[in-house]
């Protein structure tokens, strides 16, 4: 009897946004009482292709506004069919709380990326890492974890997180099992407070040099990957230094986003923007382009060599933007009439370009403009 050799399948591709940018939600998990993973899939089979540490871009229709807002990807890059967010629900945040109250499986979404430069690359000799992660900036650093112990790739990493609580530990049982026999990973949980886990046995207090020591005292060997609020990340950065860390070796992800849509809530002003005086408001006036946020009705003037999202700044007008250099996609908008010249890094697609969408965070006027905002 001859066995007939089934034809071969073809090849499944790479999700290409540019070609179908819905993808699909597939599951929704809770992590803690505010923290919530979302997994997302292609509506046609496709595989993600991304390094650990990458972030991809929401398109979403919220009470009949067109909102995007950027997230870490939180899964392992070393499985290419799911792709996973994990989001903290912030107060007054219209997308966390969107995401937390709406989202279920089977329901659709609208996505760019994955992007980012916060990642720490391929190698094919072991390397020790130090991961310091605080609240919700523990999803990139989850990701590099995870995609290393798929690929069975033996780096030396020392893991911490900080967060309020023991309750407020996110992947909490995942880290302590990842630690297990043969595996060169060391965890340990910082928590301001114990909360109402009365026999917490991990660290208590904020995390500090001292602390580290204690922690990983080789930490000037290794590499550095930091990620959390920004006053975390200043701290560190801070009392790194004061040990005597080689800063050629220390990366934080440059952008919070969470941060962003919890100071939009709150109405702040944003904290490096320009002050507005009187020259300055003169110069503008005489050498720069009228620009007009349609749906407002704010109109600001932008210098031909200044971003329209910086003008806006100076103007005390809040954009949503995030990265400032054509990343993330967060500050993307209509442009109505005019002409900008715009140099992106990925944040926008082709076919949003040749729609009439821009960044305002790297576009700069060539003319008067009227923008959709």
């Amino acid at each position: 009897m001859t066995m007939q050799q089934d034809a071969a399948l073809p090849p499944v591709r790479n999700w290409d946004p540019e070609i179908d940018d819905t993808l699909v939600c597939r599951a929704v998990r809770d992590e803690t009482h505010d923290v919530k993973t979302f997994v997302f899939a292609p509506r046609q089979p496709c595989l993600f292709r991304f390094r650990p540490g990458q972030f991809i871009t929401l398109e979403l229709s919220i009470g009949g506004e067109t909102i995007h807002r950027s997230y870490t990807v939180s899964s392992s890059a070393a499985r290419p069919h799911r792709l996973s967010i994990t989001v903290k629900r912030v107060p007054g945040g219209p997308v966390s709380n969107w995401l937390h109250d709406t989202m279920k499986p089977g329901d659709t979404i609208r996505a760019v990326g994955p992007l980012g430069e916060f990642t720490p690359g391929e190698s094919e000799t072991p390397r020790k890492f130090l991961f310091l992660s605080g609240g919700s900036g523990v999803t990139p650093l989850m990701s590099m974890t995870r995609t290393f112990d798929d690929l069975g790739e033996d780096h030396d990493i020392v893991f911490v997180h900080a967060a309020r609580t023991p309750a407020d530990i996110v992947f909490r049982r995942e880290l302590d099992a990842l630690t297990g026999p043969g595996r060169r990973l060391r965890v340990a949980h910082v928590c301001e407070g114990i909360g109402t886990e009365a026999h917490w046995a991990g660290f208590t207090g904020r995390l500090s040099l001292s602390m580290l020591g204690l922690i990983a005292p080789d930490f000037l060997e290794r590499e550095v990957y930091v990620c959390g609020p920004g006053p975390f990340m200043k701290a560190v950065r801070a009392f790194l230094e004061e040990g005597g860390f080689d800063m050629s070796h220390y990366h934080q992800e440059s952008f919070n986003f969470q941060e962003l849509v919890a100071d939009l809530a709150a109405g702040e002003p944003p904290q490096d923007a320009p002050v507005q005086n009187a020259p300055i408001e003169d110069a503008l006036q005489a050498a720069g382009f009228r620009i007009e946020f349609a749906k407002t009705g704010k109109v600001f003037t932008c210098l031909p060599d200044m971003a329209v999202a910086d003008a806006a700044s100076a103007a005390d007008i809040r954009v949503p933007t995030s990265c400032s250099r054509g990343l993330c996609g967060t500050c993307k908008t209509k442009l109505i009439s005019g002409t900008v010249e715009m140099n992106h890094t990925g944040g926008i697609r082709k076919r949003e370009i040749d729609q009439g969408l821009i960044l305002l965070c790297c576009s700069r006027p060539t003319s008067d403009l009227v923008v959709e905002r």
